[in-house]
């Protein structure tokens, strides 16, 4: 079982360097993800039902930015935004960048991250286990997303993205794949 120490921080020296990056360019790929992970996964966003409607900041603490996600059923949004001009929102979700990956790959529990202060949620609380349910029920697993965003050309993808992914993940601490499923 993990221990709330153990969720790694980004890299102080990497978030500093990132303070000055423009964030267009990760704006793109995170439109370009949205766009893949709703024709990957039609329900997604549909399972949120009048929560679709709301606007979360995925606020990643130890990152000098953070992700607007508007899950509109029709347009939907992820953009990379400065925090201060992360505008209004209807429901705010921020801890370490590990443990939110974490969440999404089924690696940490929520409920033991809220408590343990791990994670913080403000805002409309519901509209935030509306998500959180959403994601879970489609177990996302990011490595195979970003392979994915390489359209036709996925399945040259899938095996660098994988192992990148692991790279990553046993450097940075970072869950980027769900460990138990198989993966040719």
């Amino acid at each position: 079982m993990w221990n709330a120490k153990d969720i790694p921080l980004f890299p102080a020296v990497g978030a500093a360097m990132l303070r000055f990056a423009p964030l267009t360019p990760l704006s793109m790929a995170g439109a370009h993800l949205v766009k893949t992970l709703i024709r990957r996964h039609p329900s997604l966003f549909s399972r949120l039902g009048e929560q679709a409607d709301k606007v979360f900041l995925i606020d990643p603490t130890d990152l000098p930015f953070a992700f607007r996600l508007q899950p509109h059923l029709e347009a939907p949004t992820l953009e990379a935004v400065r925090r201060e001009d992360a505008g209004l929102w209807d429901a705010r979700i921020g801890g370490p960048l590990a443990a939110l990956l974490g969440l999404v790959h089924g690696v940490y529990d929520g409920d033991a991250l809220f408590f343990s202060r791990d994670l913080v949620i403000e805002g409309d609380t519901e509209a935030v286990l509306a998500l959180r349910n959403a994601i879970d029920n489609e177990e996302i697993d990011l490595a195979s997303e970003i392979a994915a965003l390489f359209g036709p050309f996925e399945h040259v993808a899938a095996t660098p993205a994988r192992k990148v992914s692991s790279a990553v993940g046993h450097f940075f601490g970072v869950a980027l794949t769900r460990e138990n499923e198989n993966h040719a």
